[in-house]
């Protein structure tokens, strides 16, 4: 999988970020500030402890100004990859009212050792309905990304890398020029994982829809403009149901 380090030169990065996404719909992003703050973030005692006391009230203060300073970062590259990525479209002029109407949600995420020692599913294969996702992990691997033939392929980023996603809010913004990414995450061995996602999502009563620089009598539109919020409603309405693999074209597909 091709790793974006910024060093090329923006254009060449650009060229690079398109065919990844076309391959794989995924890439490696490298950004040397995230290094320095890995170690500190990453400390499984620490993860724990966030995902059991939501920001601390009365607790471990430093972890919580890492956490603090590791999204600040994280939102710095997911907002130049979301312009570099319109700009490969030639609608980056809608980059800053995307920017405007943009929330965010860190998630600290563990996978359990699988029981038995057997690989275990820590979760489904899916694809995220926001518009990017930046996903860090440890050094325990399980992240399989499915690309463009069906093949599972397993991710093995380096400690300076996250993995970034798109999403289906991102796919309808682009009538479907980038397909969202199909991934899931298989433990094995006999350690657990901890990883941490940025999601960034348009805000509520946005509607998500495609410019009509990219809608024409080749490319009709694929979508109807829609809440993102309403849509993740939808969504998890279908997942007791049995219908997990509901997709964006079940809910506003032309």
């Amino acid at each position: 999988m091709p790793n974006f380090n910024g060093s090329p030169g923006w254009d060449l990065v650009k060229h690079q970020v398109r065919e990844a996404l076309e391959e794989y719909s995924c890439f490696e992003a490298s950004f040397d500030n995230v290094v320095e703050l890995r170690n500190s973030v990453m400390v499984a005692e620490s993860i724990e402890q966030g995902l059991t006391t939501t920001l601390w009230p009365q607790g471990n203060i430093s972890f919580s100004k890492t956490l603090v300073s590791f999204t600040e970062v994280s939102l710095r590259l997911e907002k130049t990859i979301r312009r570099m990525i319109l700009e490969i479209f030639g609608v980056h002029k809608y980059a800053d009212e995307l920017d405007d109407n943009t929330n965010y949600m860190l998630k600290l995420m563990k996978y359990n050792v699988p029981p038995n020692g057997e690989p275990t599913s820590g979760v489904f294969a899916h694809r995220d309905k926001n518009m990017v996702t930046l996903l860090y992990q440890n050094e325990i691997d399980g992240l399989q990304i499915e690309n463009k033939d069906g093949e599972w392929m397993n991710v093995k980023p380096s400690p300076n890398s996250f993995i970034v996603m798109v999403g289906d809010s991102l796919n309808a913004l682009l009538n479907g020029g980038v397909s969202p990414t199909c991934h899931h995450v298989l433990m094995k061995g006999n350690k657990a994982r901890y990883g941490l996602g940025l999601f960034s999502g348009t805000v509520t009563g946005y509607h998500v829809k495609a410019p009509e620089e990219l809608v024409n009598d080749k490319n009709p539109i694929m979508f109807e403009p829609f809440d993102y919020e309403e849509y993740l409603r939808f969504y998890f309405a279908q997942v007791p149901l049995g219908r997990a693999g509901s997709t964006l074209q079940d809910y506003c597909g032309v």
